[in-house]
C-alpha cells in the first residue's frame, strides 16, 4: 500500500481517466490577475458607479467601498484559511459541504453553477450592445447586438479549451491596460478637480444616509465579485497553500483601493455637489464626458475600446470559473462523469468549458429571437440580458459567501480547532452576518437592481430562480445519500475521494489470497 499522496500524474491516469486539474499552471501574477479580470474594472467605474450615484444618490460611494473592503477582508480571514486545507476546483461548494454536509455542498453546487454561468451571460449581453454602438459611432455601421454576442462567445469558447496559463495572459493583458487608463483619468481629476477643489466629502459618514443606501450596497458589493474566485484554481497553482491566500488578500485590498479612487476621483472631476444630478443625466457616458474634457477625445476613443476588452476579460474569466466549477461536480458525481475529465492536450476541463458555451450561445439566441426593437432603446431584451442575469448571479454569489463564512465556522469547530482558530471563527461570524444583511437588502431591491416597476413579479421570480436551483440541489444531495451514500460521502472531497479510493482499492488488493 502506498504511503504518501497520489501525484497529479498518477490522479490524471487512474482507469485511464483524466481525474485532475494540471498542476503548476498559475503562479502569484498569473492567478491574481485571471480574478481581478472578473471584476471588469473599467466597465464598474463607466457602468456601476454612475448608477449608484445617480439612481440612488449615495454619495459616500467612495466610502461604501472602504465599509465593503474591511466585511471582505473579515471573510477572507477564514475563507483564505479553509484554502490551505481544502483543494478543490469546486471552492464554494467544496467549503460549505466541508462545513455544513455533503447535502448543503449539493445544493452550494448547482446554486455556484448557475451564479457564475448568469453573471457570464449576462456580460454578453452589455458586450454586443456597446460593440454595437461602436460599430455605429465609428465606423457608421448598423449591426445587431447578438452578431458580436455569438463571436464573442466563440471565442471565449476557443480560449476556455486551451491551457490555463495562456488564458491568464491574456486576461492579464487586457486588465493592466484598462487599469493603467483609469488611473490616469484618476491623476487628471485629482490634478484638475472641477471648481469646487479638492474634497473629502464622499469619505464622511453622512454621504451614506438615504432610501438607496440598501440597493447601492447590492451593486457595490457585486463590484468586488472575483477575488472568491481564486480557490477554484488552487489545483492548478504551484504552491496552493500560499499563493491562494495571498491572492485573496491582495484581491480584496487592490479591489478597494481601486474602486473607492475610482469613485471619488468621479465626484471630483465632476464635482461633489453635481455628481448625483450629472450621473442621473449622463449614465454610462459620464465616465466618457469627464475624460474627454480632462484627457482629450483620443484618450476617450482608446477608453471606449478598452471598455469592450475589459468585458471580454471578464467573460473568458467566469467562463473559466463555471468550467472548473462543472469539472469538479462531474469528478464528484454531481454532473455526469463526463465533465469530470480534463483535455488530454492543455489540462483544461473541456466538457464544462463546452457546456458553459452552449449555455451562453442558447440564452443569447433566445434573447435575440425576442428582440424586436431597435438597439439604442433602453427596454431593448439585450439590456434586460445583462441586468436580470447579472443581479440573478450576484444575489446567488452573495448567497454562497455568507454559507462559506458559516461553513468555516463549521469546520474548524468539527475538526476540535476552534480554540487555536477563534479569530478566524469570529472573523468569518462577522462577516457572514454582514453578508446575509446583503442577502436581504437584495431581495428588498430587486425590483430597482433590475430596473423594473414598483410591483412588477420580476422582483420576485428573478431571485426565486436561485431559491429553487438551491432546494433542487438540496433534493439532489438528499437522493444522492439514499441511492448512492458512497457518492454522496465524495461531495467536496475532490482529488481526496480518489486517494481513499485508491487506498482502498489496495487494502482489498493486500487482503486478497495469494495463488
Amino acid at each position: 500500500m502506498s504511503t504518501g499522496s497520489s501525484t497529479t500524474s498518477e490522479i490524471n491516469t487512474y482507469k485511464g481517466q483524466e481525474r485532475a486539474l494540471r498542476a503548476n499552471r498559475l503562479g502569484t501574477a498569473g492567478l491574481l490577475l485571471s480574478v481581478l479580470a472578473a471584476s471588469a474594472p473599467l466597465m464598474t467605474v463607466a457602468g456601476v458607479m454612475p448608477t449608484v450615484y445617480g439612481v440612488m444618490g449615495i454619495v459616500g460611494q467612495p466610502l461604501l467601498y472602504v465599509i465593503l473592503g474591511v466585511v471582505l477582508v473579515l471573510f477572507s480571514v477564514g475563507y483564505a484559511e479553509m484554502s490551505r486545507h481544502v483543494h478543490n476546483a469546486g471552492a464554494f461548494y467544496a467549503y460549505i459541504a466541508r462545513g455544513l454536509g455533503p447535502t448543503a455542498g449539493a445544493g452550494a453546487s448547482l446554486v455556484a453553477l448557475v451564479a457564475y454561468n448568469a453573471m457570464q451571460v449576462g456580460i454578453y449581453g452589455l458586450f454586443g450592445f456597446e460593440v454595437s454602438n461602436l460599430f455605429g459611432t465609428y465606423l457608421d455601421t448598423s449591426v445587431a447586438w447578438w452578431i458580436p454576442a455569438l463571436a464573442g462567445a466563440v471565442l471565449v469558447a476557443v480560449l476556455g479549451w486551451l491551457k490555463i496559463d495562456l488564458n491568464a495572459k491574456v486576461l492579464g493583458v487586457l486588465l493592466l491596460i484598462e487599469v493603467t487608463l483609469v488611473l490616469i483619468f484618476d491623476v487628471s481629476a485629482v490634478a484638475d478637480p472641477s471648481k469646487e477643489g479638492l474634497s473629502l466629502h464622499a469619505f464622511n459618514p453622512d454621504t451614506l444616509t438615504g432610501a438607496g443606501f440598501g440597493t447601492a450596497l447590492c451593486f457595490c458589493i457585486a463590484a468586488f465579485v472575483g477575488f472568491e474566485q481564486a480557490p477554484v484554481y488552487a489545483e492548478e497553482t504551484n504552491r496552493p497553500h500560499v499563493i491562494v491566500q495571498r491572492v485573496m488578500f491582495l484581491g480584496v485590498g487592490i479591489s478597494a483601493l481601486f474602486l473607492a479612487i475610482g469613485a471619488w476621483a468621479l465626484s471630483l472631476a465632476a464635482g461633489p455637489s453635481s455628481i448625483v444630478a450629472a450621473s442621473g443625466k449622463e449614465g454610462p457616458n459620464l465616465l466618457f464626458g469627464l475624460t474627454e474634457g480632462l484627457l482629450g477625445k483620443t484618450f476617450t476613443d482608446v477608453l471606449h475600446v478598452l471598455y469592450v476588452t475589459g468585458m471580454f476579460a471578464a467573460m473568458l474569466s467566469f467562463h473559466n470559473v463555471v468550467a472548473r466549477y462543472a469539472f469538479a461536480m462531474g469528478r464528484e458525481g454531481l454532473l455526469p462523469a463526463r465533465f469530470g475529465r480534463t483535455s488530454k492536450s492543455s489540462g483544461a476541463p473541456s466538457a464544462g468549458s463546452v457546456l458553459q458555451s452552449v449555455f451562453s450561445i442558447v440564452v443569447i439566441l433566445i434573447f435575440a429571437l425576442t428582440d424586436d426593437k431597435p438597439v439604442g432603446d433602453p427596454t431593448a431584451p439585450v439590456l434586460h440580458l445583462f441586468t436580470w442575469m447579472g443581479n440573478i448571479g450576484a444575489f446567488g454569489v452573495i448567497l454562497l459567501m455568507a454559507a462559506a463564512a458559516f461553513a468555516v465556522i463549521a469546520f474548524f469547530v468539527k475538526r476540535g480547532a476552534g480554540g487555536a482558530q477563534a479569530w478566524r471563527l469570529i472573523s468569518s461570524g462577522l462577516a457572514g452576518i454582514a453578508l446575509v444583511v446583503v442577502a436581504v437588502y437584495t431581495v428588498k431591491d430587486f425590483d430597482v437592481l433590475v430596473g423594473a416597476g414598483p410591483g412588477s413579479s420580476l422582483s420576485w421570480i428573478l431571485p426565486a430562480i436561485i431559491g429553487v436551483v438551491l432546494v433542487g440541489g438540496l433534493v439532489l444531495g438528499l437522493v444522492l445519500r439514499a441511492t448512492k451514500p458512497e457518492v454522496h460521502a465524495r461531495i467536496g472531497l475532490g482529488n481526496e475521494a480518489f486517494e481513499l479510493e485508491k487506498a482502498a482499492e489496495s487494502q482489498t488488493a493486500e487482503a486478497a489470497p495469494r495463488v
